[in-house]
């Protein structure tokens, strides 16, 4: 991939000095002939050339302006995220860009293509499986990115922070095995992403590493937009033999699964414990109070805007795991008529 046109290009281009260019760029800065300004307008179209208005930024004690990419601000996990990361940067004097990708890889890719733009001085992001090429333009601009929540493999350029996804999964699963259960349901996001991938691997080895087996059936992969957690719980309470314990590890899905949960007629946790991943405090007013996985979305707003905003260090070189705190509240329970295993 070609880097992009620099000052200096343009003004070989045009025959003039880099001066005279910024003059150019700058109206009243300076005189310039009519003629060598549309020799330098020309160059620049020629060129694509684009003012590296970050650079200008970072260099002088103006305000600098970081993009904040997130796949989707309906989801109430990122929503806090952003209010937090907005928060932590404000607190620093730095602007923020919020754009917001819905989780599709074609609207990332025009977000991307607008951060290019902008030559923001680093972006924040919660990136979607795929579009490495689209990320490689801004490692073309030595721009600082931060991927929050989720990673692509081969972007080896950004840095990341994230929790523990792997070890929040195990300690969720491991509570309930500890109290009897041996059917254990499991809603997570899309196994393209990082963190359906990694939530869905601790649930699979903590199982096995209590001896029982991985029955697929009650696992369920479903998309972070829509409310299609409601079909993934319908479809495991008429299983055959249902779960005992149920698992939602994706937080944009915890609502819908709720929902049809409150209409099956069940109780929570006699008929069936639940543990979620999310941090709202409205879990806390569930009735019964709902066991979950809290996400420290302060500390990954921190971690992520120190990091874009470090200009010294080495790019890609800094992948950071926060860990998530479980909390015990009073909607897991040992399966009906059974009596917890003794460790």
């Amino acid at each position: 991939m070609a880097k992009p046109a620099t000052i200096r290009d343009v003004s070989e281009r045009a025959g003039v000095s880099i001066a005279v260019v910024s003059r150019v760029l700058n109206p009243g800065s300076g005189p310039v002939a009519p003629d060598t300004k549309l020799r330098v307008q020309q160059a620049i179209g020629e060129l694509s050339y684009r003012p590296r208005t970050a650079a200008r930024e970072l260099k002088s004690p103006g305000t600098t302006t970081l993009g904040l990419m997130l796949a989707d601000v309906a989801n109430p996990f990122f929503a806090r995220l952003a209010d937090k990361i907005v928060w932590e940067a404000r607190a620093r004097g730095v602007n923020v860009l919020l754009m917001t990708t819905q989780e599709d890889q074609h609207l990332e890719e025009e977000c991307l293509n607008t951060l290019y733009e902008r030559r923001v001085a680093g972006v924040i992001a919660t990136p979607t499986s795929t579009n490495r090429a689209a990320w490689e333009k801004l490692d073309d601009l030595n721009t600082r990115v931060v991927f929050v929540d989720r990673t692509i493999e081969g972007v080896d350029f950004a840095d990341s922070v994230g929790i523990d996804n792997d070890l929040s999964a195990r300690r969720a699963t491991a509570h309930l095995v500890s109290l009897g259960h041996t059917r254990i349901g499991f809603v997570s996001g899309p196994t393209t992403t990082s963190t359906g991938r990694a939530r869905t691997e601790g649930y699979r080895q903590t199982l096995r590493e209590h001896g029982l087996d991985v029955d697929e059936s009650l696992i369920r992969h479903i998309p972070f937009r829509g409310d299609q957690g409601s079909d993934a719980v319908n479809a495991l309470l008429s299983l055959p033999q249902r779960p005992t314990a149920l698992i939602i590890a994706n937080t944009a899905q915890v609502i819908p699964s709720l929902r049809r949960l409150a209409f099956s007629g069940l109780s929570i946790p006699e008929d069936l414990s639940v543990i979620v991943f999310d941090d709202d405090p409205w879990t806390e007013l569930f009735t019964p109070a709902l066991s979950i996985i809290k996400q420290p979305t302060e500390m990954l707003a921190a971690h992520s805007i120190e990091l874009a905003l470090n200009t010294a260090g080495e790019r890609g070189r800094t992948n950071l795991l926060v860990q998530a705190e479980f909390i015990e509240r009073g909607s897991t329970a040992p399966p009906r008529g059974s009596t917890p295993p003794r460790d």
